[in-house]
């Protein structure tokens, strides 16, 4: 492979995994919408007038990540747009760490983990990886490549699920000691 297909590798895959992992948490705060504006709450980041309309643009914009990467030639908005929802994310997770309010749900889909410092480093990958897809630029891919890419971004997006259930086990684990 050539160092532009390895690009376009890298950018299809980080786009794969970025739209399913969206979707999962678009498809999450949606199903159980008034759980999740209970989560927004929590943060204290809002007025309590403001948490309904702040979790609906929330939804919405995931959503919209998620489509914007479906889109040729819109991916690296739907990537920057990621990048901007994460980096909002980490930083409310921060600010409630810092007033030492780690007790609260995440919220971000999945499963259940209390705010953690380790939450906040793996936005911070996540963001690493987009701004790498950006970086890489738009993709041109045939179709055995696509397929490679359409596995590896799921395979990635599996693994980081995994990843995220045992970072909940462990937190969980903490509590019963």
């Amino acid at each position: 492979m050539t160092p532009v297909s390895l690009a376009s590798m890298l950018s299809a895959t980080v786009t794969v995994f970025m739209c399913l992992l969206f979707a999962r948490a678009a498809w999450h705060k949606l199903s159980e919408f008034t759980e999740f504006t209970g989560f927004v709450a929590d943060y204290q980041l809002f007025p309590s007038a403001l948490v309904v309309p702040a979790s609906m643009a929330v939804v919405g914009a995931e959503i919209l990540v998620v489509l914007l990467q479906l889109v040729p030639g819109f991916q690296a908005w739907g990537l920057v747009l990621a990048i901007t929802m994460l980096c909002l994310y980490a930083a409310g997770m921060a600010i409630n760490i810092m007033r030492g309010r780690t007790s609260i749900e995440c919220g971000c889909g999945g499963a259940v983990q209390p705010l953690s410092w380790s939450l906040v480093g793996r936005n911070g990958v996540l963001v690493a990886m987009a701004a790498a897809a950006v970086a890489a630029g738009s993709y041109s891919l045939d179709a055995a490549s696509a397929v490679a890419a359409l596995a590896c971004g799921f395979t990635l997006w599996t693994g980081f699920v995994l990843a995220e259930q045992i970072l909940a086990n462990a937190s969980i684990a903490r509590l019963t000691r």
